[in-house]
Formats: structure tokens, C-alpha cells, sequence
């Protein structure tokens, strides 16, 4: 198997991979998300592993809309990766002498209440990663003096670290998803398990949100994440992300395909696949599979 990821060596996503495969052979670096996509879709590696979400920053609109345009994908797994921060730099520098520090946006975002509190002339200068931004530095860059990374990435590439535990929130933790192309088998049910979906409204009705949130809800479908996107065609035009309890065999999320099918212009399915947490979806009354079975077996008999 080989495998496209969010590179270089030594990113968060490296770390996520690393829980499926540790073989650096199967390990292709990509440049960013869509590339590590595109490169599933070209049939250049089996699997990419891509960030889909982040507990402080959200979703990550890259993968998402990576998702959503382009030929279908299937998500077969996720990982969940503790993420910490480092503020190094190439050689021993004061902490004082430290005004431009390069990462990744996301990683900007989850320090700048330390760096407002210790570094408050410090300006962000973008990275593709966070661990190429460390790269960067190794490699000689002069347009930045310190680089926001992970442990690992500053281990990885000879840098010395100033400050440690830079992060505002210790507790921060990023989602990773692994996906294959659409033909990949679907994993088995677990009864732990999310389904992945992208949903487009009607355009010009009015509730047509709480209407599509309602086919979840009146058949017992708890939802774990949903992100608005933008269609792209016209201004006021969205689809929507979703993230749902349940895998695609179960009968109750079934019906909310169904339902879902004959209301929007757009249903996207990108796969079921078992939940890195392992806790059990909690079912409310009713919603079991042989709720469902029941149910149709007694509308059956009325016909006959």
C-alpha cells in the first residue's frame, strides 16, 4: 500500500499515518491536502491521510472542499492525534529577537494568546505545514527566525527549541481521516461508526436547513460535526459537511439517505468507517434496526 499525506516528514499528519502504517516506504510527502487527494484520484497511491478537523480551529475547509469537488472518495478510517507545540529556531536564539515565526495558519491560530503574552511584535509568515515550515528553517530560509511545530519535526530536523508548551489550549487534538478511492471496500459495522455525507439545500425555500436537519433527528441520527461550504456558483448558494453516528448498513441511517435523496439537488456519500473513539452509538427508542424491520414487515402485511 502507499500512502499521500500532508508532508513533509515529520507533520501532525505524519503522526496520524504513523497509527496505520509504519512503513516509510509506503509514505509519499505531498506539498498540501488536495495534492494528497489528487493523488488517490490519479491512482498514484492506494490512501491519503489528511486533517478534517481540529477541537479549537474546527474543520479544515482544505479537506473539505477537496472532498466535495472532484471525483468520489471514500473515507475508510480516522485517526486522532494530541497536537503540541514548540517554538524553535536554528540556532539559540533569545526569545526577544524572535519577529517573524513561520507555520501553518492553523497553528497560528492555537498559540496566539502565548505569542500576544511573550512575543507581541511577532508577525506570522505562512507555511504549507507546520513541519515544513521547520524544514524551511533547517535548510537555511532567512525571511523568518523561528517556526511554530510539533516535537517530533524539530527532533526530525536538528532545531533547537526555545520554548516549549506553547499552545493555548494543552488539550487540543486534531482529527485525521484516511481515504481510498471510491471503489474501496466499505469497512465492516462496528457499532461505533460515523458516516460522512455532503448535502446540498434547495435554493430559495424557506427552512430548508431545519428540514434536512429534521431527517436526521425524527429517525434517531445523532450529528458529530456539520460545516457550511460555499457551492461556488453564485453568492448565497451552500452545501453542507456532515458528520453522522451510524454506518451506512444500519437501517435508521438508510432512511435518512433516502429521505435526504428525494429532497436535495445533491447527496454526496464519502463513507462509513469505525469512530477512533469506539463508543458505542447510544440508540434512541425506536431506532434499532429491528424497529425498522418491524415496522416495514407490518406496512407488508397490510398490502398482502
Amino acid at each position: 500500500m502507499r500512502y499521500s499525506y500532508l508532508g513533509p516528514r515529520g507533520t501532525f499528519t505524519h503522526q496520524a499515518l504513523n497509527q496505520l502504517s509504519k512503513n516509510e516506504e509506503e509514505h509519499v510527502p505531498a506539498i498540501d491536502v488536495p495534492t494528497a487527494l489528487s493523488m488517490v484520484r490519479a491512482g498514484e497511491t492506494d490512501f491519503a491521510v489528511v486533517p478534517i478537523e481540529n477541537s479549537v480551529e474546527g474543520g479544515v475547509n482544505a479537506t473539505i472542499d477537496s472532498l466535495s469537488n472532484g471525483s468520489n472518495l471514500r473515507i475508510v478510517a480516522e485517526m486522532l492525534v494530541p497536537i503540541t507545540f514548540v517554538l524553535a529556531t536554528r540556532d539559540d536564539l533569545p526569545l526577544d529577537q524572535v519577529k517573524r515565526i513561520s507555520t501553518h495558519p492553523h497553528a497560528w491560530a492555537q498559540c496566539q494568546h502565548w505569542i500576544a503574552d511573550n512575543l507581541t511584535e511577532a508577525s506570522h509568515v505562512p507555511a504549507t505545514s507546520t513541519a515544513a515550515a521547520a524544514k524551511a528553517m533547517a535548510e537555511g530560509a532567512m525571511n523568518f527566525d523561528a517556526v511554530l511545530c510539533n516535537p517530533l519535526s524539530a527532533e526530525q530536523y536538528g532545531l533547537t527549541v526555545i520554548a516549549e508548551g506553547v499552545a493555548d489550549n494543552p488539550d487540543a487534538v486534531t482529527r485525521f481521516i484516511c481515504v481510498g478511492s471510491e471503489q474501496t471496500p466499505l469497512p465492516e459495522p462496528t457499532g461505533s461508526d460515523k458516516t460522512t455525507l455532503q448535502v446540498q439545500l434547495p435554493s430559495d425555500e424557506a427552512g430548508a436547513l431545519l428540514a434536512m436537519l429534521e431527517q436526521f433527528a425524527t429517525r434517531g441520527v445523532n450529528l458529530s460535526r456539520i460545516e457550511s461550504r460555499p457551492v461556488g456558483d453564485s453568492l448565497g448558494r451552500y452545501q453542507f459537511s456532515i458528520d453522522c453516528e451510524g454506518h451506512v448498513s444500519d437501517e435508521r441511517v438508510q432512511a435518512v439517505l433516502i429521505s435526504l435523496h428525494r429532497t436535495s439537488p445533491l447527496v454526496r456519500f464519502i463513507g462509513s468507517y469505525p469512530s477512533a473513539k469506539q463508543e458505542p452509538v447510544r440508540l434512541r427508542p425506536g431506532t434499532a434496526d429491528q424497529d425498522f424491520v418491524a415496522a416495514r414487515s407490518w406496512v407488508n402485511s397490510l398490502l398482502n
